[in-house]
């Protein structure tokens, strides 16, 4: 199974996010490395970049992913949803950070986000934004302990 999940996120080419930016360059590395690791197909790496607990809502079923396992589930079920739907040529490109919030060890950042894929063939896109909440682990790094997609239906690209 994991071999099928790199093998699926190495097809997808998931664009790296090297333009999510956060104004304090701390929070914005483990989105980058989040979105980066993915983008290589190393589920692993992406696993790091969040704390044990985490929660993930998004627009593939059921929804809603938490707790220990929660990135690994939440990478399964998008690609038995992408084979399903026959979805392929999927990317996610992030733009700079919109809004930021640090309170403490905790902080809320708001990314632009444009998911782009091909339908059977057929180009597709979805501009839409991506929050994220962090917390500081016990040395200080800031790790990803929830995030959300938000979009609206996909529409032919341009």
């Amino acid at each position: 199974m994991k071999s099928l999940l790199v093998g699926l996120f190495c097809s997808m080419g998931l664009a790296a996010a090297t333009d999510a930016t956060a104004a304090d360059p701390q929070l914005a590395a483990p989105i980058r490395a989040f979105i980066d690791s993915f983008n290589k197909g190393d589920l692993k790496a992406a696993v790091a970049t969040h704390t044990g607990d985490v929660a993930i809502v998004d627009e593939v079923a059921p929804h809603v992913w938490r707790g220990p396992g929660a990135v690994e589930a939440w990478a399964g079920d998008l690609a038995r949803d992408a084979t399903a739907k026959g979805l392929t040529d999927q990317s996610v490109a992030l733009s700079p950070a919109t809004r930021e919030v640090v309170s403490g060890d905790r902080a809320y950042v708001v990314v632009p986000a444009v998911y782009s894929f091909k339908d059977h063939g057929k180009p597709m896109r979805e501009a839409a934004q991506m929050t994220f909440s962090l917390q500081k682990d016990a040395a200080g790094a800031w790790k990803i302990n929830a995030w959300t997609w938000t979009g609206p239906e996909p529409s032919p690209a341009n």
